[in-house]
């Protein structure tokens, strides 16, 4: 039963540790996954922020051209000039944004980039004819379409890639909260299952303790008892080895006094040495049992 009782309680502990590192790889392993699904959600704000960047660039340039072309101030050119500056940048943010994405949406990149050279090459050489004196000419341009059709399917490009995007962060804002679900439901059950464990870990080494106390106090019981019978033990033979030595004491006195004057000199230093072991017995059994009593007293009794 002990032996089974320290197997189980290796086992809640190790059990216990294993649900500690099992959390902590499930808290780990859900921080990375919101990280990405986070780092694809700022990812596909930037590339639409990109999207409306370039938008506006191309905006910006026609309402500078068409500002031009009619009044023929060049300050009206400020926002074509400012957006032509701009939009190198946003083009190039647009595909570095789009670089991890589907085959289909870089090559309406590669086409939004075609069509947008296209237009800004119709402004500069309707610019160029205002610019030159040849309104009639630079107006003839525009009415021509071209710049308009350029514009539109600009325009159809960006739309594309705009509700592709809205599409993906869309996927992505579901994903965070599948994952933030799914992270909630695992850590519920994972440190539940924990606070389960060491609640009965707790349970077993206190009642391992309890057990340990009762064997305890068994164990000292059993020793008093013991102890009891061994001082009985000794009593009893201190009490013999009393008597015997007190017999031979007495027996070796009484030689010594009686006949002493009819022994030879060696057999009267027998008897004194037979008397003097006597009392030193005694005095090894009064130390062994610690008697109180002299030797005198013991003579006496």
């Amino acid at each position: 039963m002990k032996m089974f009782r320290k197997a189980a309680l290796q086992v809640g502990a190790s059990a216990l540790l294993a649900f500690m590192a099992w959390n902590a790889y499930l808290a780990v392993n859900h921080l990375k996954q919101m990280q990405k699904i986070a780092a694809l959600t700022l990812e596909s704000s930037m590339i639409q922020a990109d999207i409306s960047g370039v938008l506006k660039d191309l905006t910006d340039m026609e309402t500078g051209q068409r500002g031009y072309l009619l009044t023929g101030d060049p300050s009206y050119l400020q926002p074509y000039t400012d957006a032509k500056g701009r939009i190198g940048t946003d083009f190039a943010g647009l595909r570095a944004g789009l670089a991890n994405r589907a085959e289909r949406e870089r090559s309406l990149a590669s086409q939004l980039a075609s069509l947008a050279n296209s237009k800004q090459a119709e402004m500069e050489r309707s610019i160029g004819l205002r610019q030159q004196g040849y309104r009639h000419r630079a107006f003839k341009l525009v009415d021509s379409n071209e710049g308009m059709e350029y514009m539109d399917r600009a325009r159809g490009l960006l739309s594309s890639l705009s509700v592709t995007e809205t599409s993906s962060f869309a996927r992505f804002d579901r994903e965070s909260k599948a994952s933030l679900s799914k992270a909630l439901a695992e850590t519920i059950v994972a440190n539940s299952c924990l606070l389960v464990l060491t609640a009965c870990l707790f349970g077993l080494i206190r009642y391992h303790a309890q057990v340990l106390e009762q064997e305890t106090a068994q164990s000292r019981q059993e020793l008093a008892v013991r102890d009891l019978q061994l001082e009985k033990l000794m009593s009893a033979l201190s009490n013999q080895a009393r008597s015997k030595t007190s017999a031979i004491e007495v027996n070796a006195r009484l030689l010594l006094q009686n006949y002493g004057g009819f022994l030879p000199r060696q057999g009267h230093e027998y008897a004194e040495q037979i008397q003097e072991a006597s009392e030193q017995m005694e005095r090894l059994r009064q130390d062994l049992v610690g008697s109180p009593g002299s030797n005198g007293d013991e003579r006496a009794a």
